[in-house]
C-alpha cells in the first residue's frame, strides 16, 4: 500500500472512487489508513490532493488522538456520558443508572457486555430516529422514503431513492450530536453531495454544524468487529 510522510508519521493511503461526480474529498478509515475519495470518472491525483489537503490531514490525526470510543475497557457512552459498568449478579440486561453515573450489569465477560450493549442501542435508537425523523423532516422540507437502523460504518447514511440509515450506536451521542446526523441525512435528500449548497441548505437548520461536526469527530464508534 503507498504512503506518505507528514513529519515523522507514514501515514498508508489508498484511491476509492466515490459517488459525486465532481467532487474529491478526504477521511480516514478505522485502520486509520487515509483514503482519498475521487469522482467515478476522475483522473485527479492523489498525491496532489494529500498535498493540498495537510494542514487538514494534521487536524484530523490531532483529533483522533484526542477522540473518545463509545465502549472503553470499564465504560459505554449513553447520551454523550461515560458510564462505568458495573457488576450486578444475576442481572439479565443493561441498566443505565446516570444520577450515580453507571452502568449495571449482569456479568463482567466483555462478549456479554458487547452483546448487550448492542442490543440496548438498537432499541434506543430506533425510538429516537423514529421520532426525532418524524420531527425534523418538516424544518428540512423533505419527506424519507425509508428510514432504518443497522450495524454500520457511518453515523448516518442517504442514497439517491430516499432512503436514510442511521448507525445503532447513535444514542451513545450527547442529543446535539445525534440531532446534527438526522438534520445531515435528511438535507441530502436535498443536496446529494457536501458542495457549498448542501451546506448552505445545512447551515439554515443547524446553523452551528461546523462545530457539531468537529465534536462528532471526536467521538470512536464501537468497531464490534475489531474489538470482538
Amino acid at each position: 500500500m503507498p504512503y506518505f510522510e507528514l513529519g515523522d508519521r507514514r501515514i498508508p493511503y489508498r484511491v476509492v472512487k466515490g459517488r459525486s461526480s465532481r467532487y474529491t474529498y478526504l477521511r480516514f478509515a478505522r485502520d486509520m489508513t487515509l483514503e482519498v475519495v475521487v469522482p467515478r470518472r476522475s483522473k485527479a491525483d492523489p498525491e496532489s490532493e494529500i498535498r493540498n489537503r495537510a494542514d487538514w490531514i494534521r487536524r484530523q490525526l490531532d483529533q483522533i488522538a484526542e477522540s473518545e470510543d463509545v465502549l472503553g475497557a470499564d465504560h459505554l457512552m449513553i447520551g454523550g456520558r461515560k458510564l462505568r459498568i458495573v457488576v450486578e449478579a444475576g442481572r439479565k440486561e443493561l441498566l443505565p443508572d446516570q444520577d450515580r453515573g453507571i452502568l449495571l450489569v449482569g456479568d463482567d465477560d466483555r462478549r456479554e457486555v458487547r452483546e448487550l450493549a448492542r442490543r440496548w442501542f438498537l432499541t434506543e435508537t430506533s425510538r429516537y430516529v423514529v421520532r426525532r425523523v418524524r420531527e425534523l423532516s418538516p424544518l428540512v422540507g423533505v419527506r424519507p422514503r425509508v428510514v432504518d437502523v443497522r450495524e454500520m460504518d457511518k453515523w448516518g447514511y442517504c442514497t439517491r431513492e430516499g432512503r436514510l440509515s442511521f448507525s445503532w450506536q447513535l444514542a451513545a451521542l450527547p442529543e446535539k450530536l445525534r440531532e446534527y446526523v438526522v438534520l445531515h441525512e435528511l438535507t441530502h435528500l436535498k443536496e446529494f453531495n457536501h458542495s457549498r449548497s448542501f451546506k448552505a441548505e445545512l447551515s439554515e437548520v443547524c446553523p452551528d454544524f461546523r462545530s457539531r461536526e468537529e465534536e462528532l469527530g471526536r467521538i470512536l464508534p464501537y468497531d464490534r468487529m475489531r474489538l470482538g
